[in-house]
């Protein structure tokens, strides 16, 4: 591939072309991901871009991030539960309401709050018997 160059000089920088498969699958991670953030599908509402059948087609291409070959690149799982209600001409027209985007985003955090108690929990309940468990003298055998 050829060389971008800037200036010059002979002290010119160098800026090779990033592959543009690379660029790609890049700017759709970033995109999908970015599809958890309810604000932002508010703001696409708002926008008219769910009334745009191109754009449609486009949420429905990216469906294959659901693919297990790609969902070790996704850190937000939840922009794949709105990119699956997305598909729906319902939710798409609900999220032209900034309400219904505050509700969205509540109940999301709701959720978090209640996993997050319900793992220390876990953790903590599980800590317990290993740490009983670990000061339990052993039981030899022919004793009770």
């Amino acid at each position: 591939m050829a060389a971008l160059t800037r200036g010059g000089s002979s002290n010119d920088v160098t800026i090779m072309p990033e592959d543009p498969q690379k660029v790609r699958f890049q700017a759709e991670l970033e995109f999908v991901q970015c599809l958890a953030n309810p604000h932002y599908l508010n703001f696409l509402a708002q926008r008219g871009y769910f009334k745009n059948k191109n754009f449609i087609n486009y949420l429905k291409y990216l469906l294959y991030w659901k693919q297990p070959e790609y969902l070790q690149f996704i850190k937000y799982p939840y922009c794949l539960t709105f990119l699956d209600l997305l598909q729906h001409d319902a939710f798409r027209q609900q999220l032209v309401n900034p309400q219904w985007a505050r509700f969205i985003d509540d109940q999301q955090v709701l959720f978090w709050q209640h996993y997050t108690r319900q793992k220390n929990i876990l953790l903590q309940t599980t800590g317990n018997q290993e740490a009983a468990t670990a000061t339990k003298p052993p039981v030899q055998e022919g004793q009770t």
